[in-house]
């Protein structure tokens, strides 16, 4: 097995890896829900042969609660097993509604801004501080996500290690 990931895996709101197994599909859904099964007091998840999504049981569920979702795809004649730490579909629908509502905001606030000096207009003074504030929103939203990856940083790892064994362990059996 060997596993790829980049510089840029490392800044996204959710990061990723690639991974590339001698498995097939099917039996990697099944190695993996035999994996699951072994672990079922520490990892819960929904397997299919497609796609998987992981998560691990804690006391608490806050809203950066990390789930992986490993995607198996046929690459070459191996099967890759791309892995995207993320949170559950609901939380990160909340954040893309912010990035795109606040990025909506600036564009039209900058462009009020922009045709009020071309036209040499004073209609609207405030335009210029209103998408200085959506900036503003912005980043204060993709640092609500970095603290919420900080906070599940330890279960995103413990993820991680459950894609890597799980993979590991059944190839080791056919190997």
């Amino acid at each position: 097995m060997k596993t790829e990931e980049s510089t840029i895996d490392k800044i996204r709101t959710r990061p990723r890896f690639k991974m590339f197994t001698h498995l097939t599909k099917e039996e990697y859904a099944e190695n993996l829900k035999k994996y699951l099964a072994d672990h079922k007091n520490e990892f819960s998840g929904n397997i299919n042969k497609e796609v998987a999504t992981i998560w691990v049981y804690t006391e608490y569920d806050s809203y950066w609660k990390p789930r992986l979702a490993l995607r198996v795809e046929i690459e070459d004649d191996e099967t890759a097993i791309r892995g995207i730490f993320g949170p559950s579909s609901a939380v990160w629908t909340f954040f893309m509604f912010l990035y795109f509502s606040f990025s909506i905001l600036w564009m039209t606030f900058f462009s009020m801004y922009y045709v009020e000096k071309q036209i040499k207009s004073a209609e609207y003074p405030w335009a210029l501080s209103a998408s200085f504030v959506m900036i503003f929103c912005i980043l204060l939203t993709y640092a609500a996500a970095r603290f919420g990856q900080h906070k599940g940083k330890e279960e995103m790892l413990k993820l991680r290690k459950f894609a890597e064994e799980s993979t590991l362990q059944f190839e080791k059996k056919i190997g």
